[in-house]
């Protein structure tokens, strides 16, 4: 098996401090807690970005100034920015994460009911966002909440939109999402084309059951509190807290970890552009 890449999802566009004290939401704060999923083990954080009451914003000056931060504490991480509709609809204000050239940003590749909110991706936004990704050589996250976004996706390949080695993210448990289900897990990474990486985020207390079936199947974890609040005991929980329950599952099971320059080569991305953000950071 490759070594593992584990992903720390920090913030969300939902987690608020009425709901935990452990959820970073200014630039500092998740600069912060970067560099402690990093001292953890994590070689990659998925980042959104909050304004100053803490709502979800796709402002770039914000994710400009969390990128900088992170920059500084962190320099090796792989960052991987949010184009989440949480945070706005709007096609120009979705692409502008990629327009900041990370390494790689999240692309839900289909539409699905969540809790409070139609997560809209319309096929004429996908060939539009997908033309962003082709555009920057930013390398996308697929977001895979249900099987026909995969099939989306591989269509967007064919449009040669999206270039393979395609990596995927399976969002297990949320409610209007696929269930949480090992056989669900199994079923997804069944069904991606030879070559592809996948990465698992269980939702809630599915989160560590999927990661270490991650782990034994050979792809690759996201934990965090963007996905789940808490440890497995039922205590809130510290994003680097859930970073190094997934190392200790790992080493448990034999399975080394990947730094975050091994992380790159797994996910087939250019080392030339690690520090590319830096040049769109005023």
């Amino acid at each position: 098996m490759e070594k593992l890449i584990v992903t720390a999802a920090l913030t969300g566009n939902v987690p608020h401090r009425d709901m935990t004290p452990h959820v970073p939401l200014t630039p500092s704060e998740i600069a912060a807690d970067v560099r402690r999923c990093a001292d953890a083990g994590a070689s990659l954080v998925h980042i959104h970005a909050r304004d100053q009451k803490g709502k979800p914003t796709l402002e770039k000056a914000v994710f400009q100034e969390t990128a900088r931060r992170i920059k500084t504490l962190a320099p090796d991480i792989i960052i991987q920015l949010s184009t989440g509709a949480r945070a706005g609809r709007e096609w120009e204000a979705r692409a502008t994460p990629v327009r900041l050239l990370p390494e790689m940003a999240s692309f839900t590749t289909g539409s699905n009911n969540l809790p409070g909110i139609v997560y809209e991706n319309a096929p004429d936004f996908l060939l539009f966002l997908a033309g962003v990704f082709q555009e920057t050589g930013v390398k996308p996250e697929i977001e895979i909440f249900e099987a026909g976004m995969i099939s989306n996706a591989l269509f967007l390949q064919q449009k040669l939109l999206l270039t393979p080695p395609l990596h995927f993210d399976f969002v297990l448990g949320a409610r209007g999402a696929m269930p949480g289900t090992v056989k669900n897990l199994v079923f997804l990474a069944d069904s991606l084309p030879s070559g592809s990486t996948w990465t698992v985020a269980g939702i809630g207390a599915a989160e560590i059951p999927l990661a270490t079936a991650a782990i034994a199947m050979g792809g690759h974890v996201r934990v965090g509190i963007e996905d789940n609040l808490r440890l497995p005991d039922g205590t809130l929980a510290t994003n680097a807290q859930l970073v190094d329950i997934v190392i200790t599952i790992a080493q448990t099971m034999g399975r080394d970890i990947a730094s975050p320059d091994e992380a790159r080569r797994i996910l087939s991305l250019d080392p030339k552009n690690k520090d590319r953000i830096l040049t769109q950071i005023d």
